[in-house]
């Protein structure tokens, strides 16, 4: 999978941008400030539908601009694929996949696929469970469209069970009412946890490799996924949810909102032992983060037969030559866009100068 030219139109600094990218590794260099983070961002965009930046679609239109544009053409294995999207100045936006419009997330995720590392990622060890759900919600979603709408289902249910739950007291004939939301709690939720329990079982194997190949073997790295339910089947997990659900209606209604469910669940990190969540330094933090990521290209990779395109955004300063040597030995497996301030050293297949806003080819 490669992405063979992208073009965009007030699309944050950029007036007008046309680049072509080859295999391998495509370093974008240039100063802080120039929008190189934007190039990635545009690629992001039309692969989840969404930046990893904003949740407000406006603020990628250009400063005084109508509507931005973002046109990206890909090759995979069988057949070439044109994305084309359109950002209105209030946040409406159009897309066109192969000429098709595309009215739902559902429909443009998984034709192309990406994984993106940013030095933000180190927040996937030490902040909240939420980093970790987001985590394996991007990895799953690009990889099954039938988790993308299981958990889609499962959030809109989850809202519109919350919103009863804040006047719960207030509410007559509620337990009629929340037993129909828990029912489908429990369907769509189960879906989303027996998925996630395999995806990091698988992701745990290689994520371990990955860290032991990284830390020259002197520590061991252990992913579990973490969660009350432990009921096997996506049968048994139905039924194991919607009793859950039942025994913790009344502590749900005085609290106003719903404690149990994947929405709460997370990834165990271990470290030879000790839970990486609180015990990580700061250097085994980038380890370990590194490691998952590199996880997550290589399930992409036996799920779809293909290498997802890498967005790496500034990350090569954040490590040691250790790091980046095992980083670099993947990038150039498959295609990359790396942004950096300088790039040191051979490798590089394409690169591009980015400054104020205009891109130069130059090799």
């Amino acid at each position: 999978m490669k992405i063979i030219s992208l073009k965009l139109e007030n699309f944050r600094n950029y007036e007008t941008l046309d680049l072509t990218f080859k295999d391998g590794v495509n370093v974008i260099s240039g100063k802080n400030g120039a929008g190189k983070t934007n190039i990635l961002e545009s690629v992001y965009l039309s692969s989840l539908f969404g930046s990893p930046r904003t949740t407000k679609d406006k603020e990628m239109v250009r400063f005084g601009a109508e509507k931005a544009r973002v046109k990206l053409t890909i090759e995979k294995k069988f057949r070439r694929h044109t994305i084309a999207m359109q950002i209105e100045n209030n946040g409406k936006k159009k897309v066109l996949a192969d000429g098709i419009p595309v009215k739902r997330a559902a429909e443009l995720i998984g034709i192309l696929g990406v994984v993106f590392f940013s030095p933000d990622e180190m927040k996937l060890v030490k902040e909240t469970p939420s980093e970790r759900r987001k985590f394996l919600d991007v990895g799953l979603s690009q990889q099954q469209k039938t988790y993308f709408i299981a958990l889609s289902r499962y959030n809109k249910v989850l809202k519109q069970k919350n919103n009863l739950l804040k006047d719960a007291y207030k509410t007559n004939g509620v337990d009629d009412m929340l037993s129909v939301w828990d029912a489908q709690l429990a369907e769509y939720g189960a879906i989303v946890v027996e998925k996630r329990r395999k995806y990091v079982e698988a992701l745990n194997e290689l994520a371990s490799e990955a860290h032991k190949k990284i830390s020259g073997g002197k520590e061991e790295l252990r992913l579990s996924y973490e969660t009350p339910f432990t009921a096997e089947s996506e049968d048994a997990l139905r039924a194991e949810f919607c009793d859950r659900l039942e025994q913790a209606r009344e502590k749900d209604k005085q609290l106003g909102f719903s404690t149990i469910g994947p929405h709460r669940d997370d990834i165990s990190i271990e470290i030879n032992g000790a839970d990486g969540r609180k015990f990580a330094s700061q250097g085994q933090q980038r380890t370990i983060a590194l490691s998952m990521k590199l996880g997550e290209v290589g399930l992409f990779e036996k799920e779809s037969g293909e290498s997802p395109v890498l967005l790496l955004d500034d990350v090569l300063s954040e490590l040691d030559e250790g790091r980046r040597e095992v980083l670099l030995g993947i990038a150039k497996k498959a295609q990359t866009l790396i942004t950096c301030t300088e790039f040191e050293g051979e490798g590089a297949d394409r690169m591009i100068a980015v400054s104020d806003g205009k891109a130069e080819v130059l090799r």
